[in-house]
């Protein structure tokens, strides 16, 4: 089990490997995110589900993550909680005009969020590595 104080380097341990695995995915098979979005716009149960499914691990990651003021990547990941339980929410109450917007912000720069989202990947990994 870890201890307390690692937890947040093992949430943004994690968090890197899926930034860095959706961002890789992205770059190998263009227009997938784009996709992606089409399908959360078309189907009004999957949108559902992933607002659910969002604030749940947000939940879980808000939570478990203890609070120091002393320690900046503990705050990130707690804000990180925060804000997925904030996307969970707004995804259940104005899913269609949320998807909209999140396709008009990715639609001309898909290539330069999935090369951010690596970037943030490997960032992440690589404190959560120099804390564990």
């Amino acid at each position: 089990m870890a201890d307390a104080q690692d937890i947040p380097a093992w949430i943004a341990l994690f968090m890197g490997v899926y930034a860095l695995a959706a961002s890789i995915g992205e770059l190998v098979r263009p227009g997938s995110w784009e996709k992606m979005l089409s399908d959360f716009r078309d189907d009004s149960g999957l949108r559902f589900l992933t607002g659910i499914v969002l604030i749940a691990l947000g939940a879980a990651i808000y939570l478990v993550s203890p609070w120091r003021p002393d320690d900046w990547l503990a705050i990130l990941v707690t804000v990180m909680g925060g804000g997925m339980v904030a996307e969970g929410a707004i995804f259940l109450a104005f899913g269609e005009p949320f998807i909209r917007a999140a396709k008009v912000m990715m639609g001309w720069a898909n290539r330069g969020w999935a090369l951010f989202s690596a970037v943030m990947g490997i960032a992440l990994i690589a404190v959560a590595l120099t804390r564990l």
